[in-house]
C-alpha cells in the first residue's frame, strides 16, 4: 500500500531539500525549495491577487526547461526580493542557467517565486530602504537541509489561516510502485481550513495516521451554502494567499509538471473553503527531479501522480495549520 514517506514530508522526495529562515521581529520568513540538481518546474496561478516572479518563464513552450531553487515568501510585493538573495547565493555557487558557456560570462540562476502578504501582523515593517528579504532568501539556500519545520515556520511564520494561525505544512507519500510525491505549503488564506463550527479540518477524509489531530465531524453535520466559518469575514485585497510545492522523483516533462500543478491545486480547494477568491494569491509550483523513468501507460501514471499530489497537498495545508496552533 502507499503510504507516507520517512519525514512525511516534500524532502522525502529524493534530491529536494527544504531551507527555512524568519525574522521574529518584523515576523515574516522565507522558505526556499531546492533541488540537488537543475529539476524542471512549472506553475498553476489560480488566486485573483496573486504576486509571482519567472512563472511565465517557466511556461511549457518557453526556452527554460528547468529551475535551481524555487522560493516561498512573506511580504508581498517586497518578498519577491527574497528570490534575488536566493540567485545571489545560487549564482556564487555556480548553480544557474548557461546561455553561453564561455569564461567571464557568469551563469543566470532561474528562481521563480511567489508571496504571500503578512504586512498586516504586527510585526516591524520599518526597514527603509532594506528590507530583509534579499538575505532571508540567501539564507533559506544556505539552510537547505532534510528538515522541514511545521507550523510557525520559513514563509508562513507571519501567516494567518482563515481567523487561525497559518504555518507551513507539508507531507509525503510514496506508491506501492515506488514513486515518490510530496508537497510544501504555506497557509495565509482568506477561507477556513477547518468545518463551521468545529475543529474539524475540511482535509479530514484524506488524513492519514492522525497526522492533524485526527478530528472528524459530528454525526449529521452539513455544511450551509455560505457559512463560511473561521474565514476572514472582512480581508483587505491581496491580504490572502497559499503559496505552495509539489514534488516528485519522476521524470516529467515541462508540459507534464504543468498538468501536475494544475491537478495538484485541487488539493488546496480540498483544504480550504472558499478558495481561489479575488483577494488570494494562491499559486502551486510543481517540480520533478527526474530520479526515476514516467513507466507507461505515461498518461494514467501521471494521472496517478496528479492525484496524489492534490492529497499530499490537502494534507500538508490542514497539518501547517493544526502545528501553527501548537507551536
Amino acid at each position: 500500500m502507499a503510504a507516507p514517506g520517512p519525514r512525511n514530508a516534500i524532502t522525502d522526495v529524493p534530491g529536494l531539500k527544504v531551507g527555512q529562515v524568519h525574522d521574529a521581529r518584523v515576523r515574516t520568513g522565507v522558505t526556499v525549495i531546492a533541488p540537488d540538481a537543475r529539476a524542471v518546474c512549472a506553475a498553476d496561478v489560480r488566486g485573483g491577487g496573486p504576486g509571482t516572479r519567472e512563472t511565465d518563464a517557466i511556461q511549457p513552450h518557453t526556452l527554460v526547461d528547468a529551475v535551481d531553487a524555487v522560493v516561498l515568501s512573506g511580504g508581498s510585493s517586497w518578498g519577491l526580493g527574497a528570490a534575488d538573495g536566493a540567485a545571489a547565493a545560487l549564482g556564487a555557487a555556480g548553480r544557474g542557467f548557461a546561455l553561453i558557456d564561455k569564461p567571464g560570462v557568469p551563469v543566470s540562476p532561474v528562481v521563480p517565486a511567489a508571496i504571500l502578504y503578512d504586512l498586516a501582523n504586527g510585526g516591524d515593517k520599518a526597514w527603509g530602504e532594506r528590507p530583509p528579504y534579499f538575505d532571508l532568501g540567501a539564507a533559506a539556500v544556505k539552510a537547505a537541509s532534510l528538515d522541514v519545520a511545521l507550523g510557525r515556520a520559513g514563509a508562513g511564520y507571519g501567516a494567518m489561516a482563515g481567523a487561525r494561525l497559518g504555518g507551513t505544512g507539508s507531507a509525503s507519500i510514496v506508491t506501492r510502485d515506488g514513486y515518490a510525491v510530496g508537497a510544501l505549503a504555506c497557509v495565509n488564506s482568506f477561507g477556513s481550513a477547518t468545518m463551521p463550527g468545529t475543529d474539524v479540518f475540511w482535509a479530514w477524509p484524506w488524513e492519514i495516521g492522525g497526522e492533524f489531530g485526527g478530528a472528524r465531524p459530528p454525526e449529521g453535520w452539513r455544511a450551509e451554502p455560505e457559512d463560511w466559518g473561521a474565514a476572514k469575514a472582512n480581508p483587505a485585497p491581496r491580504a490572502n494567499t497559499t503559496i505552495a510545492a509539489v514534488a516528485t522523483d519522476a521524470a516529467l516533462s515541462p508540459a507534464q509538471a504543468k498538468r501536475l500543478a494544475q491537478m495538484a491545486s485541487a488539493g488546496v480547494a480540498r483544504a480550504i473553503r472558499p478558495v481561489f477568491s479575488p483577494y488570494d494569491g494562491d499559486v502551486v509550483f510543481a517540480l520533478s527531479t527526474g530520479a526515476r523513468p514516467l513507466a507507461g501507460p505515461v498518461d494514467f501514471t501521471l494521472a496517478r501522480l496528479g492525484a496524489l499530489a492534490a492529497d499530499c497537498l490537502a494534507r500538508a495545508i490542514a497539518r501547517g495549520v493544526f502545528e501553527a496552533s501548537r507551536t
